[in-house]
């Protein structure tokens, strides 16, 4: 495709489950670029089982960049998600300086928690870990959850009002990234679902609203990243590009809301013609 671009995923790679790299993969892929992909662990299946088992893959890591930059691999794209360690952080921080050129795009995805809560295994290190981390993003994706843990504000709370929302969002914006979207929210004022976010290219702050649909797939937030960087490459600006993702995997959550079995996530490759229409 003529607008093909060397696109690297940095994340979990599931053993069972759409989640992590197995959701960005098929979708950045179906959408014509070169992907790449450098998992941080490698994981039995998603949390919601309850039991996983989980290696730290930082070795391999350190290994798979030395090889990279003696062959002289140079990406358009990284998009990050689940990191397993600080020393994961600080390897891939000097990768993405050392990969700096003009229009390198840069998706962060701080993976932590969701619900008001962090995830089984991320602790206030985590946190920390990953609030140096986001600096080195172009644009960082946390839910409302990974936003309010990361600025320490509102903490537990799933509708804020305006006020707050920007509160979070420039919280979020002093950690170094220039642009920010906040998932999963409610308007205090309007009551409505939406999507919060930050143009760092206009300095214009936006709102995306979304028709909820209750129905719980593990994986999602995967997917709108995924989504989101594969319209941001199409050139798109940052709202145009938040109000195709939202589109887009809101029609997925609909037609697989029925499915007995969600904890496996959204079978993106039944769907992929969908996702290119």
């Amino acid at each position: 495709m003529e607008n093909s671009k060397n696109v690297l995923i940095v994340g979990d790679m599931p053993g069972c489950g759409k989640i992590g790299m197995a959701a960005l993969l098929p979708i950045l892929s179906n959408m014509g670029h070169s992907i790449y992909n450098l998992p941080t662990a490698l994981v039995s299946n998603n949390f919601d089982y309850g039991k996983f088992a989980l290696m730290d893959t930082t070795q391999y890591i350190r290994e798979t960049i030395q090889v990279w930059k003696t062959l002289g691999f140079q990406f358009d794209c990284i998009t990050t998600g689940f990191l397993a360690s600080a020393d994961q952080v600080d390897l891939l921080r000097d990768f993405i300086d050392s990969q700096r050129k003009e229009g390198l795009l840069v998706v962060t995805d701080p993976i932590m928690g969701d619900g008001g809560k962090l995830y089984n295994g991320s602790t206030q290190e985590t946190v920390e870990n990953m609030r140096r981390f986001i600096g080195a993003a172009d644009v960082i994706v946390p839910n409302l959850t990974e936003g309010e843990f990361l600025t320490g504000l509102h903490l537990g709370r799933e509708t804020l009002t305006r006020e707050e929302t920007c509160q979070v969002l420039d919280g979020l914006r002093t950690c170094g990234p220039k642009s920010v979207v906040i998932t999963s929210g409610r308007e205090e004022e309007s009551g409505r679902h939406v999507v919060w976010g930050f143009d760092g290219g206009t300095e214009e702050y936006f709102t995306v609203p979304y028709r909820f649909i209750k129905a719980h797939f593990p994986g999602t937030g995967d997917i709108f990243t995924s989504l989101l960087t594969g319209q941001l490459l199409e050139g798109k600006s940052l709202p145009q590009a938040v109000e195709r993702a939202v589109d887009l995997l809101e029609r997925l959550i609909f037609m697989e809301q029925d499915v007995a079995e969600r904890n496996n996530g959204i079978r993106v490759e039944k769907y992929l013609s969908v996702l290119t229409a």
